[in-house]
């Protein structure tokens, strides 16, 4: 068992620490499987097994890190491991001393394993997609399997986390960029979501056959399904959440950290460890809170705070880094098939792309609409709408603006793989808008 050679290998490379050296072992590792599609066949398919190690040593105020890839073979394994943290001890002098370093001197252990029920292994689950998709002119990736991690230290840290998820991220084209774009993740595999998902594919698509239809700039009401939602918060991730932009007046959202301002009182938004796929444990031993709440009520909350930044300000860590992982937005009473009748007269915006801030100070960010942008009239979709640049404060999108938040929220799986597969993931409502500002 993965877990246990884990510990054991920790275990013996701690017994060669010396004087008073300190060892942190991290594991990262998956068994994932991959299929990438285009007009709707399998293209590319391949598997990844991989076990990544990670060692800091310790000692005299210092610290050095490195990292090395494990072949599976016990023996083989400890070798390159005593290998490494020979490398680390002869470095270890000649670094400065950290005034930052910290780490966790209180012994902890926890197991946690995530999802795995019902969950078709990738054959299974791209054939009911291609059977689904028909004819559909379909490009996307299929991501699956296991994700481990692990932690162990020489002070008496075990951590295990292992968790067991799919992650399906496609788009469905008409013609030149026109498109659909639709993603379907979780713990648990559902064959009818999957329908529901290409059916409102389809029903985009209808739409999108349309005449395209250019509207002027200015502000239009507006609805935003939670996959355009996710562009917001991933803005907001940047710096707004996390205790050194705080302390350094960096953060976008210092005018309601300064309650100079609020946003809307139904807005809550946490990071949640305790939901989410990633680890409870940070690399340094720090046990994360089941939740943050980053802004409760409208108003802001706590900051997420990494292992560093607690040292340098004197709180205690909650975090691995000072940007969410498993963020959750509050839902509301909006039921989604009320969306449309709401509306009324607007845009229904599916995506938003391309985004940064167009001034910081005011949380103001711009981008782009590009797919899934439709204008509606009177509850009904109506034409697609040419690609738009929106320029908007989210003081007025989540504050005074905002009308309502939908019941229903959206698992949203991040679909990186860059390094190895992501674990963040978004909870999200669907939001409508009073109005929302077209630049262009």
């Amino acid at each position: 068992m993965m877990r246990d050679a884990f510990f054991d290998l920790a275990d013996r490379l701690g017994d060669g620490l010396r004087g008073d050296e300190v060892l942190f072992c991290n594991l990262d590792g998956e068994d994932s499987e991959f299929v990438r599609l285009n007009k709707n066949r399998v293209r590319q398919a391949g598997s990844l097994h991989r076990r990544s190690l990670e060692l800091s040593l310790i000692a005299a105020g210092r610290q050095v890190e490195g990292g090395c890839e494990l072949s599976g073979s016990p023996e083989q394994d400890l070798a390159l491991a005593r290998d490494l943290l020979e490398r680390l001890r002869e470095r270890l002098p000649h670094v400065p001393e950290d005034p930052y370093l910290s780490y966790s001197t209180t012994p902890a252990s926890s197991e946690r394993t995530l999802g795995g029920r019902e969950l078709p292994d990738a054959a299974e689950a791209v054939s009911e997609l291609i059977a689904g998709a028909g004819d559909l002119d379909l490009v996307g990736i299929w991501a699956s399997g296991d994700l481990l991690s692990g932690l162990a230290s020489s002070i008496g840290h075990r951590h295990w986390h292992h968790s067991t998820s799919f992650n399906l991220d496609f788009s469905c084209f008409l013609e030149s960029d026109k498109a659909i774009k639709a993603g379907y993740g979780g713990l648990e595999w559902d064959g009818a979501r999957l329908a529901e998902k290409l059916e409102e594919v389809r029903r985009g698509l209808a739409l999108m056959a349309r005449p395209t239809r250019s509207i002027p700039p200015g502000r239009y009401r507006a609805y935003l399904a939670p996959e355009a939602v996710q562009e917001l918060m991933d803005m907001l991730a940047w710096g707004g959440f996390g205790l050194k932009s705080h302390r350094t007046a960096q953060t976008p959202l210092l005018r309601l950290v300064e309650e100079e301002c609020s946003l809307d009182p139904r807005v809550s938004i946490r990071e949640e460890p305790g939901r989410g796929l990633v680890p409870a444990f940070t690399a340094e031993g720090f046990d994360k809170p089941e939740r943050v709440d980053l802004i409760a009520g409208g108003h802001y909350g706590k900051c997420l705070v990494d292992s560093r930044s607690g040292k340098e300000y004197g709180v205690p860590a909650n975090a691995v880094s000072e940007y969410p992982e498993s963020i959750a937005f509050d839902a509301g009473e909006m039921p989604r098939a009320e969306v449309l009748d709401r509306l009324g007269t607007g845009l229904y915006i599916g995506n938003l792309w391309y985004l940064n801030y167009s001034d910081r100070n005011d949380c103001r960010i711009t981008g782009m609409t590009r797919f899934g942008t439709f204008w509606v009239e009177k509850g009904e979709p109506v034409a697609p709408v040419q690609v738009m640049r929106f320029d908007d404060s989210v003081y007025h999108l989540l504050g005074d603006r905002l009308e309502a938040l939908t019941m229903e929220r959206e698992l949203l799986l991040c679909a990186d793989t860059y390094g190895g597969r992501s674990t963040a993931s978004s909870l999200l409502p669907g939001i409508l808008v009073g109005g929302i500002d077209l630049a262009l």
